[in-house]
């Protein structure tokens, strides 16, 4: 890797942070976990009470690219069709043609994922994962970079559908931007007169530069001992009581994707464990199942990591660069 290119790599990530953060403000970090998402090949969910700004982060994430968006509001009477197409018959050429859906678009928002019916949410499961879809036995690839971004309220209920485990752990990561700061709040209602916040954004990079980012930090450095480390992270949740089922090896393998983009963020060419800590609870919380007893007694996924976090010992930071120097 050439020397400037963790510098490089953080300035553009700072650039886009900046540019989202004039649209969501007072949000830095929840920023830069989807920016990270992104550049580590994933996808996001936010899950948060309404009109914290969910929708306006996937929106103005999508300004700040120079490429192709698309939107789908989930609700109830959803089809799978209306989510990736479907081949519809042209009776002046007599023969059927693909109408491509949503889907095909470098930055999707799935706005109220879980309003959909199981059926329609299953239909993001192949593209998500795959980065093509199936009609007819037809395979259509999807734009690349692509990414998710998908929204859901946890605190109303009704008339939802909670995503299974299995579309849950297709998420890179799962976070939430919670209310602003006062004096955030204070700037943002005398600015009510605006009611669109992205519409200023200009872009800063096109999809082929999100491409060429994400090799750049696939090319960061993870020493044996921060491997390890990760590994005992996982395999820890799978022996902790309080879970049902731990966190998979997807989980693992996405935890140090997310470390790589997030090392090469701070202009780093290695990874420590601090950045392992930081990304933790974003990439493995939501992967978790907990027991019937352990909800009875209110754990949270969160605290489960928390407990693993101190429980499970830090490798010595200096040695993740002394192995990267000596490699």
């Amino acid at each position: 890797m050439d020397a400037s290119a963790p510098a490089m790599f953080a300035r553009e990530f700072a650039q886009l942070n900046g540019a989202i953060s004039t649209a969501v403000r007072g949000k830095v970090n929840a920023i830069g976990l989807v920016l990270t998402a992104m550049f580590a090949g994933g996808h996001v969910l936010l899950e948060d009470v309404p009109g914290t700004g969910k929708t306006s982060l996937a929106k103005a994430l999508a300004a700040a690219l120079r490429g192709s968006t698309g939107r789908i509001q989930f609700t109830p009477d959803l089809l799978p069709s209306d989510v990736v197409g479907a081949n519809v018959y042209d009776q002046r050429t007599r023969e059927f043609d693909f109408r491509p859906g949503p889907v095909f678009s470098s930055i999707l928002l799935a706005d109220e994922v879980n309003r959909a019916s199981p059926k329609t949410q299953s239909a993001l499961l192949e593209v998500m994962e795959e980065r093509h879809v199936t009609i007819d036995a037809e395979t259509h690839p999807v734009p690349q970079p692509f990414m998710v971004i998908a929204t859901q309220n946890p605190v109303e209920q009704l008339g939802t559908y909670p995503l299974p485990e299995a579309q849950l752990d297709r998420f890179l990561l799962r976070t939430s931007l919670g209310y602003p700061d006062h004096a955030t709040a204070v700037a943002l209602v005398a600015d009510s007169a605006r009611i669109d916040r992205t519409s200023a954004i200009r872009p800063v990079i096109g999809t082929e530069r999100v491409a060429q980012l994400s090799g750049l930090a696939a090319g960061a450095y993870i020493a044996p001992n921060v491997l390890d480390y990760i590994v005992n992270l996982i395999e820890a949740t799978r022996t902790d009581q309080r879970c049902e089922l731990g966190v998979s090896m997807r989980g693992g393998l996405a935890l140090a994707r997310c470390a790589k983009v997030y090392a090469m963020a701070q202009a780093r060419e290695y990874v420590t464990p601090d950045d392992v800590q930081a990304l933790a609870q974003a990439v493995l919380a939501h992967r978790l199942i907990i027991t019937p007893d352990a909800q009875i007694d209110r754990v949270q996924p969160a605290d489960i990591i928390a407990d693993t976090l101190r429980t499970v010992p830090t490798p010595h930071a200096g040695d993740s660069r002394l192995a990267r120097a000596a490699s």
